[in-house]
């Protein structure tokens, strides 16, 4: 007879064979960008695997720049991208790509300061600090707009994204509609050439430079700042109100959104009262023929989850779904998707 030991070393053999028979038979979906939507991307693929064990999403955060380009290039079955892509680089593709509207959420001005005050902003002051022109904190600007604050004699320092960002596109997208300067100088774009500043990668990068530099001021996605505990300010929209940025005032500026039919669109500066001026939709880039039917069949099931079930965890990650109109369009667009 086998010793118990033996026995026990040979079930242990095969319950790790078992394990490796189960990995290898996990498809693996690849996916590559924004940073901006990657905790809620995340908790979609965890819960998807309970959906659907027989899936794996692997996503790289590694900024909306890296996302198109890896989708142009077929190295990753889907892409991620806060920006838009422009006609040409769509024109590169060698095939149709699909903009997948997921999630909305909230460019914020997060800043480093004793005790973080609660400080407002006008789109015109963000312009100056970003152009280099607004160097230090107790700027007469600064303290006009925020009575009662203290305001340190402190050096401002400027911190942005180094890669290729929707969040950066969402940022200078916001800029250039208050600013004709800006738009002219820096303009639009996944990258513009800074006029001042520091450079961090990924909302993770600029989030980590800000809680570390004192006087530090720098954009992030709205779940970066409130995860990590940093300040960031109300800002002025056009209705003349300062907003804070929440679920609620990304949700009334998606509201007033004109959506065309391939879902590339700009929310930024939006008319409501309520809306938060600085908000941005995120996608997520899908060829509409899939070379890989069994994948293609899969990520149309996953992307078809993500509109039932999925938009209902966004709240909790401090991001705006999108309005149930909008989902329906996005469910029409997904039955395109060939395999």
């Amino acid at each position: 007879m086998k010793s118990k030991t033996t026995i026990k070393a040979i079930l242990g053999i095969c319950l790790l064979a078992g394990t490796a028979v189960s990995a290898s038979a996990q498809m693996l979906i690849n996916g590559a960008g924004a940073t901006f939507p990657n905790p809620i991307y995340s908790k979609w693929f965890n819960e998807y695997a309970k959906v659907d064990p027989s899936v794996r999403f692997n996503y790289q955060s590694i900024g909306s720049g890296g996302g198109q380009k890896q989708i142009l290039a077929e190295t990753v079955d889907f892409g991620a991208s806060d920006g838009p892509m422009s006609d040409e680089n769509l024109a590169k593709a060698p095939g149709k790509l699909l903009h997948i509207p997921t999630v909305a959420g909230a460019d914020v001005l997060t800043y480093n300061l004793p005790d973080n005050p609660k400080l407002k902003v006008d789109g015109a002051m963000i312009v100056d600090i970003f152009m280099g022109k607004i160097t230090k904190w107790n700027d007469k600007r600064l303290v006009e707009q925020n009575p009662g604050v203290k305001l340190p004699e402190q050096d401002i320092v400027v911190v942005h994204r180094s890669d290729g960002s929707g969040t950066t596109y969402i940022w200078v997208d916001y800029l250039s509609s208050v600013s004709k300067e800006w738009e002219t100088k820096v303009g639009r774009g996944a990258s513009v050439n800074w006029p001042t500043g520091i450079g961090g990668k990924g909302n993770e990068g600029v989030t980590g430079q800000v809680k570390q530099l004192p006087g530090a001021v720098g954009y992030v996605e709205l779940v970066y700042a409130k995860q990590n505990k940093l300040a960031y300010a109300d800002v002025k929209n056009v209705a003349g109100q300062y907003i804070t940025p929440t679920i609620e005032s990304v949700t009334e500026a998606l509201a007033t959104a004109k959506i065309p039919d391939d879902f590339r669109f700009s929310m930024v500066n939006p008319p409501g009262e309520k809306a938060y001026p600085i908000s941005g939709v995120t996608w997520l880039l899908v060829y509409e023929q899939q070379k890989d039917s069994v994948k293609g069949k899969k990520l149309v099931e996953f992307l078809n989850w993500a509109m039932a079930k999925g938009e209902g965890l966004a709240s909790a990650l401090d991001y705006a779904p999108l309005p149930e109109n909008l989902q329906n369009r996005v469910v029409e667009r997904i039955k395109t998707i060939r395999y």
